[in-house]
């Protein structure tokens, strides 16, 4: 599947803000949004957009898609199926994107960044209810059992990860166990546990023309 494999600083920098694609790099002085500031591109310190009304909401879109590393197709799928479901659309929207296998391996604390969640899914490192699974954008259900693979438990890439996880603090919807380096989804998450100020109505807004 087709996948950005620019600079991700980049992509930060074109929405003016942190979307936390590096992991802790993204919390250091070298990370560019802090030290730069400004789009990329030629003209970029130069530029002056009105914020009209249909830029802004392109632009929420694009911070949740590549804060989430969702490509176009799958982010208007996730619209609908979110738009289908009782309640405020854009809040089921983004507690979807938060039930993705990768996010929650992410949230686990067993990847520096959701994109490193990601690869590391894609290379069979995690299992869900036991099984094997590396499909990034599995959605988990309530009562699924995430694990690290016991094959995997003593590479030294995993070791580093497992220090990690200690100074991580999971969502309240995961039960995290730390000693066995697995995690259960014991509820669904809520708006209150997506912990970036997305203005979701403006997506809405935006599929809605």
């Amino acid at each position: 599947m087709a996948r950005y494999t620019g600079p991700v600083c980049r992509m930060c920098r074109r929405e003016g803000t942190k979307l936390y694609l590096k992991g802790e790099r993204c919390l250091t002085d070298k990370c560019p949004v802090a030290r730069r500031g400004t789009v990329p591109g030629q003209h970029g310190a130069a530029q002056s957009r009105k914020q009209k009304e249909y830029w802004m909401q392109l632009r929420e879109k694009q911070k949740a898609k590549r804060y989430y590393g969702v490509l176009e197709k799958q982010f208007a799928t996730y619209f609908e199926i979110a738009d289908k479901k009782e309640g405020q659309t854009g809040e089921n929207l983004l507690c979807l994107l938060e039930r993705r296998f990768d996010n929650i391996v992410y949230r686990m604390g067993l990847a520096e960044s959701r994109k490193e969640a990601r690869q590391l899914v894609t290379h069979g490192h995690f299992t869900i209810n036991g099984k094997k699974a590396n499909i990034p954008s599995i959605i988990i259900k309530q009562g699924d059992v995430i694990a690290l693979a016991s094959s995997s438990r003593d590479s030294e890439k995993f070791k580093s990860l497992l220090e990690l996880m200690e100074t991580k603090t999971a969502p309240k919807w995961l039960e995290v166990d730390k000693a066995n380096a697995s995690a259960k989804a014991i509820a669904l998450p809520s708006r209150e546990d997506v912990d970036f100020p997305f203005e979701e109505h403006l997506i809405v807004e935006l599929y809605s023309k």
